[in-house]
């Protein structure tokens, strides 16, 4: 079924398609019809950062920036959903078009620019959730504040989400707000990060509720660059990191038409370049620091390659845009038939 739908969204524009097929799904959510179209997720159910999930399959952030979906997408069987990146202050992100679609690869290329409409609107939603299993919340800095204080709005968002997230990501890896993967190296990310574990303390002490954090990182990284990002992670005492982002690399697209749009390339062109990272990452971190897998998976196979480069979690985006609710079901038996 979701073949005959696919061709039909794929004859819109790519955002068009984006806000009118999830427009569909939270109807069908509301309208409780959605049990008669959601695929057979495995339970399969694992503990990482301390948090009991249903099984390791998620749903990455961008899909749901606002907030707006994630009770249904959340139904269709994932065993936690990342809302976001959100900011502190609404922001219309890069000028449009800025999301194009590589089928022959089954990518995609966006510079969406963390369009939102701020923590205060996702915040609002999340309050009225219906969704019970793990809710991630994926936050960042607005375009036009400052490099230099950039932590002031990871501290922003962070106040606002921390009740209300079972955990919290830091996303300083998209390609598409100026510099700001600036803030994953040396110096800037050991101060960014220690100012954070002191504000995730600070709220443990006065509430005794421990929320994780995570740093998601961007996969054009030399294997030095990896381990120092590595070695940063642990001396803060970080929760968890995902890997990764999407590249600013075009190979394996080269010749496909728009594959010289600006912005983050995601999909399966990624995907042995993100599983480099998650095994480079691995050998460093060991098992102080649980990796949360992404980049190019699209069925079973690839994301049981992510967990036996070391991933303890895995994410789809792309491969769910291109796949379906099916991927949710093929990824899951896969997962457990592997454990």
């Amino acid at each position: 079924m979701y073949s005959l739908i696919r061709k039909a969204l794929f004859q819109l524009d790519p955002e068009t398609a984006h806000h009118v097929s999830l427009d569909w799904l939270g109807a069908a959510e509301r309208l409780r019809l959605l049990p008669f179209f959601k695929p057979k997720a495995r339970y399969s159910p694992v503990e990482v950062m301390g948090l009991r999930f249903a099984n390791p399959l998620g749903l990455a952030a961008g899909l749901d920036k606002n907030g707006d979906y994630f009770n249904a997408l959340g139904e269709l069987g994932f065993g936690f959903v990342e809302i976001g990146t959100v900011t502190p202050r609404p922001q219309p992100g890069n000028p449009k078009p800025r999301l194009f679609r590589l089928p022959e690869q089954e990518a995609i290329i966006n510079r969406m620019g963390f369009n939102n409409q701020g923590v205060d609107h996702l915040v609002e939603k999340v309050k009225r959730r219906r969704y019970s299993g793990i809710l991630g919340i994926n936050i960042g800095k607005n375009a036009t504040t400052p490099l230099e204080n950039a932590v002031d709005d990871y501290l922003e968002c962070m106040r606002k989400v921390y009740a209300h997230a079972e955990y919290i990501t830091f996303n300083i890896s998209s390609p598409n707000t100026p510099r700001l993967r600036d803030l994953q190296f040396g110096d800037s990310l050991s101060r960014m990060l220690e100012r954070l574990k002191a504000e995730q303390s600070k709220r443990y002490q006065a509430d005794g509720r421990y929320v994780p954090l995570v740093v998601k990182i961007a996969p054009d990284m030399d294997d030095v660059a990896i381990e120092q990002v590595a070695n940063v992670l642990k001396a803060q005492g970080m929760d968890g990191v995902i890997a990764t982002n999407t590249t600013i690399g075009r190979e394996g697209v080269e010749e496909l038409e728009h594959s010289e749009e600006a912005g983050g390339l995601s999909g399966r062109p990624v995907r042995d370049q993100s599983t480099h990272v998650i095994a480079a990452l691995h050998s460093h971190l060991k098992e102080e620091l649980p990796i949360i897998g992404v980049g190019g998976i699209s069925d079973g196979d690839s994301a049981v390659e992510k967990m036996a480069a070391g991933a303890k979690l895995v994410q789809v985006y792309t491969g769910f845009i291109y796949r379906g609710p099916s991927i949710i079901e093929s990824v899951t038996e896969a997962i457990a038939q592997r454990r």
